[in-house]
């Protein structure tokens, strides 16, 4: 029972993705996909570890143009440049990340978004000859088929998606109730504690920041492939706030606050935007609202409401079967 209620809630999340794709739209679905990856890296590092992030585009980028650069320079299989462009990220986490988990709140999210700006300025001026600056690196032309899932089709790698998304969903569930993942609330509220019960709590920041950025260079290659084109606009300072904005908007520290909020955020900008010029207004009242509503976003003030819908059917149930337990005592009596 235990094992079947650890993957109840990833069967009926990613159940409900699976209906969104026969609903809406297949580049929305792929976009809304990724576009949570992009998030769920961002959510980990502000709900568990503390760290509020406005570099994430830095590490986005990092691994779009480590898969670009395999693609157009190097190679032409399709799943090496992701797989190059998860390297790449790791190397880049690794590489900041004994510096910048030193730092604290402010210092931490400004030093990231100074990260961003130096990398867009790295790949639109100082690059060019490479990067071919604001034309981007096309790359549509530079993958070639690939066998039994073929991602090169928008079909089959919504598909690969998906399968990627579960399985990040998985890993990050399974962080949440490991011991890591505690240390890493501990390392939040009370490093002393954290201290005295023998744990290092540089070590847990860093582990944990080089996990979410590398889950965030996922999405970036996932997003040189999905696009076939990438650009230094992936690491604009201006897209900075985004998966800021999207993981407070669908529930900090949640599980499932990225895939809401990224719902919310790609649909506004893909449907609203169709009506109304300047979208980002209208996703700055709904996040105003959902902060004075309980500062929860939308999954973490949707979550108790469900949890109470599910035990009030198990407290119906259970006088049903404790009414019949008696009886069936008397008939063993007889």
């Amino acid at each position: 029972m235990s094992v079947l209620r650890w993957w109840s809630g990833l069967v009926v999340a990613f159940g409900l993705l699976i209906v969104l794709r026969f609903v809406l739209p297949l580049p929305f679905n792929n976009e809304i996909i990724i576009f949570a990856i992009y998030v769920m890296g961002c959510n980990f590092l502000l709900g568990r570890v503390g760290f509020i992030s406005f570099g994430q585009p830095a590490y986005l980028a990092s691994g779009a143009y480590g898969a670009a650069f395999y693609l157009y320079y190097f190679g032409t299989n399709p799943y090496v440049g992701i797989l190059v462009g998860i390297v790449a990220g790791l190397l880049v986490a690794a590489l900041v990340g004994p510096l910048f988990v030193r730092l604290r709140s402010d210092y931490f999210a400004l030093v990231n978004l100074a990260l961003a700006v130096i990398i867009f300025f790295m790949m639109q001026k100082m690059l060019a000859s490479v990067t071919f600056g604001d034309n981007g690196l096309e790359l549509l032309t530079r993958m070639d088929s690939t066998p039994v899932l073929d991602i090169t089709r928008p079909a089959d790698f919504w598909l690969f998606a998906f399968l990627c998304c579960f399985g990040i969903w998985a890993l990050y569930k399974y962080l949440d109730d490991s011991v890591f993942g505690a240390c890493c609330l501990a390392a939040k509220a009370n490093e002393d504690k954290l201290r005295f019960l023998g744990y290092s709590n540089y070590g847990i920041r860093l582990m944990a920041f080089v996990v979410a950025n590398t889950t965030t260079a996922f999405a970036g290659a996932l997003y040189a492939i999905h696009q076939g084109l990438v650009s230094p606009e992936m690491s604009s300072p201006a897209r900075a706030a985004d998966p800021v904005v999207v993981t407070i908007l669908g529930g900090v520290g949640t599980l499932y606050g990225p895939l809401v909020g990224s719902i919310a955020f790609v649909g506004m900008k893909d449907l609203i935007s169709k009506m109304v010029g300047h979208w980002e207004l209208i996703v700055g009242f709904l996040l105003v609202f959902v902060m004075l509503a309980g500062e929860r976003g939308i999954w973490g003030s949707l979550e108790p409401l469900l949890r109470r819908l599910v035990l009030r059917q198990r407290d119906a149930d259970a006088p049903a079967e404790t009414a019949e337990r008696p009886a069936d005592a008397g008939v063993k009596a007889r």
